[in-house]
């Protein structure tokens, strides 16, 4: 693992049964870089995710994330380790998964207050900071069941935010929403990009893979394919099973507009 690598994947397997899903998934993220996995649904995106989260145990193979073994050999990590492990990680799923039942500003605090030991006066003023930059300060007393869904994500980023996190993980971030509610929770990640966030994102969103990735990732039947700058994967891809994916989501955006 190098010095750079918060991310080092080494021949990851994992299987449901029979049903193998990731066959021996070889990546690096180094710090302060951006790598988008695209690929067809099916083809194990989301699982190497979670794997990356310990929310998936891994058969085989090893996952090193901040400098601390996750995963070996198909041992995770356990209890308070993997627990400390995941504050230096942050999460963004596709369906939000915040807590119904507490307001916008509770959610953000929520895990400062538990997790890291934060007074409710530094966790609120360390959460209203995140939300004002999420464009939601005004928001901070209203329950989740009154936001639209692009609302829902940002206050779902701010939250994994709040941990302080070394790397953030985003599953499917916008494939819930409407599209033009879209736009707001990219410009959100836009701004951590540019702050220099160290990033995996899981995505159907060409557009941001393009313009915000270091590195494509494009996976096929539990195996990544190639991987490459955008403008290769996107202008001139080796294999032809790129090729095709990409044509055909590139005409599926098409129609939609």
């Amino acid at each position: 693992m190098t010095e750079k690598a918060m991310i080092k994947i080494s021949q990851l397997r994992k299987s449901y049964g029979e049903l193998e899903v990731l066959k021996g998934v070889d990546l690096e993220v180094d710090l302060s870089k951006v790598v988008v996995v695209i690929g067809p649904s099916g083809s194990g995106k989301s699982t190497l995710l979670r794997c990356c989260n310990g929310l998936e145990a891994g058969q085989g193979g090893t996952i090193d994330i901040c400098g601390q073994r996750l995963l070996e050999h198909g041992v995770m990590l356990q209890d308070k380790a993997l627990d400390k492990l995941r504050t230096q990680v942050g999460m963004v799923f596709q369906s939000f998964n915040l807590f119904p039942h507490l307001t916008v500003l509770e959610n953000v605090t929520v895990g400062p207050r538990t997790l890291r030991g934060m007074t409710v006066r530094q966790a609120e003023e360390h959460a209203m900071a995140l939300l004002e930059k999420v464009g939601l300060a005004e928001k901070a007393t209203a329950m989740p069941a009154s936001l639209s869904g692009g609302q829902k994500q940002r206050v779902a980023i701010a939250r994994a935010l709040a941990m302080e996190p070394k790397v953030m993980l985003f599953d499917e971030p916008t494939s819930a929403l409407d599209p033009e509610l879209v736009g707001e929770v990219l410009a959100v990640m836009q701004l951590l990009v540019k702050e220099g966030m160290t990033m995996m994102v899981v995505t159907h969103e060409m557009g941001f893979a393009r313009d915000m990735a270091d590195t494509v990732v494009v996976m096929d039947g539990g195996r990544i394919i190639e991987a490459d700058v955008p403008d290769v994967i996107f202008t001139n891809p080796k294999e032809a099973r790129t090729r095709s994916f990409l044509q055909a989501v590139l005409k599926k955006e098409t129609q939609a507009l």
